[in-house]
C-alpha cells in the first residue's frame, strides 16, 4: 500500500498586487512537486482570494502562507497581523463565501499578533493524477515474424556433399538475394 509522506510549505510575503501571482505560481509549483496537480487550482484561487483581501484592507501586509499534507487533506493558511475578522470583506458575498466555495472545510482564529484564516481539501492518494487509459499491447503474434527457415545443427563428422549448401554461408553474407536453401546430410548410423 502507497504511504503518502507528510508535507510542509512555509511563505513570509509582503503583499502587493504584483506578489500575489507570484506567490500563487510558487505554491502551484510545491502542490505539483507534491504530486497533488488535482488541488492546484482551487488552493491557489483560495489563497489569491485571501491574499487579494490582505492587499486592500489590511494596514500590516506582511503575511504568512502555510500548507500542510498529510496524505488525504491538504490544508493551507493565511496569517496577517491585522486582528479584527468582520468587515465588509468577510461578509457572506465576500472573501470568505469564496473559502467557503473553493474548500471542504474552513476557518479562523485570533492570534496573539493578529489572526489566521485556514481552508482545506481533500485529496485521496488515488486521485493525485487523473488515469489515462492506454491501448492494449501488441499479441506475440502480432508484434514477431516468424522465422523462415530453422538451422538444423550439424553433427561431428558429418560430412556436406552438396556445394551449393556449403557455399550458402558466405552467400548469405553477400545478401538476401543471393542465398541458398539449406540441406544438411546426416551420416547414418552403422549396423
Amino acid at each position: 500500500m502507497n504511504t503518502a509522506v507528510p508535507c510542509y510549505y512555509h511563505l513570509d510575503v509582503e503583499v502587493s498586487s504584483e506578489r500575489v501571482s507570484q506567490v500563487r505560481r510558487i505554491l502551484a509549483a510545491h502542490l505539483r512537486y507534491w504530486k497533488l496537480d488535482i488541488l492546484v487550482e482551487p488552493v491557489c484561487r483560495g489563497v489569491e482570494v485571501l491574499l487579494h483581501t490582505i492587499d486592500e484592507h489590511a494596514t500590516d501586509k506582511n503575511t504568512t502562507v502555510e500548507m500542510w499534507w498529510n496524505g488525504q487533506h491538504l490544508i493551507t493558511a493565511v496569517s496577517d497581523h491585522e486582528r479584527d475578522l468582520p468587515g465588509p470583506h468577510y461578509a457572506p458575498q465576500g472573501c470568505l463565501a469564496e473559502i467557503a466555495a473553493l474548500s471542504d472545510g474552513w476557518g479562523g482564529c485570533a492570534t496573539a499578533t493578529g489572526k489566521i484564516i485556514w481552508f482545506s481539501r481533500r485529496a485521496r492518494l488515488g486521485e493525485r493524477s487523473p488515469l489515462v487509459p492506454v491501448g492494449p499491447a501488441p499479441r506475440i503474434g502480432e508484434a514477431l515474424e516468424m522465422p523462415r527457415e530453422v538451422p538444423v545443427p550439424a553433427f561431428a563428422g558429418s560430412v556436406v556433399t552438396d556445394p551449393l549448401v556449403a557455399a550458402a554461408p558466405a552467400a548469405r553474407a553477400r545478401g538476401p538475394e543471393l542465398s541458398v536453401p539449406r540441406r544438411v546430410v546426416r551420416p547414418t548410423p552403422a549396423m
